[in-house]
């Protein structure tokens, strides 16, 4: 069971706006981007030992756009419609605790570009990646009970998580944690 904690969720006036609940998540996505500088990570994302079907670095940014923009549109679908007046009261609770699960998973998803690439913590990424895949599992199931086009907005993004846990955690061993100076390979 999940509660909602005004202090840690979004303003509600967010998830009432279709584009503010969209553009919100890809907007700092993009600035998170920028700030750990595009070049410098995709450089680095050449030079480390990946494991294999790592895909080429172009390939992150529209792909996380999209899901950006799916987990934004889900978001107000699920608060917005699940905390409507004609709502049942569970309904109420249950999208008004995604909304604090969503705004929590929205932190964990901007910190693990920094973790990864700019302190060079990809362990440390990686259990973000964990713990992210393990809330956005259960904020699907909550908000596809309050909406279903709301929770299978969101599994495209949990499929993608699945794969960048993976992504991350062999790019973790086979640098034996140090991003910084590319070593011998390692089969894995």
């Amino acid at each position: 069971m999940t509660t909602y904690i005004p202090q840690l969720t979004l303003p509600q006036a967010v998830f009432d706006n279709p584009a503010i609940s969209i553009l919100l998540p890809i907007a700092l996505g993009t600035g998170v981007g920028y700030l750990v500088r595009p070049s410098r990570t995709q450089d680095t994302y050449r030079k480390i030992r990946n494991p294999p079907f790592n895909p080429p670095p172009g390939v992150f940014g529209p792909v996380w756009t999209l899901l950006y923009g799916l987990m934004g549109y889900a978001a107000y679908r699920a608060v917005h419609l699940g905390t409507s007046p004609l709502s049942l009261p569970s309904t109420i609770r249950d999208a008004k605790a995604g909304a604090t699960l969503y705004t929590v998973q929205l932190g964990l998803n901007l910190v693990w570009m920094p973790l990864f690439f700019g302190l060079n913590r990809p362990y440390l990424a990686t259990a973000d990646l964990v713990a992210l895949l393990g809330l956005n599992g259960y904020l699907t199931y909550l908000w596809g009970g309050v909406d279903s086009l709301a929770g299978w907005c969101l599994v495209p993004y949990l499929g993608w998580l699945s794969f960048a846990t993976y992504l991350s955690a062999g790019a973790a061993w086979l640098n034996d944690g140090d991003l910084r100076q590319p070593r011998e390979k390692k089969d894995l």
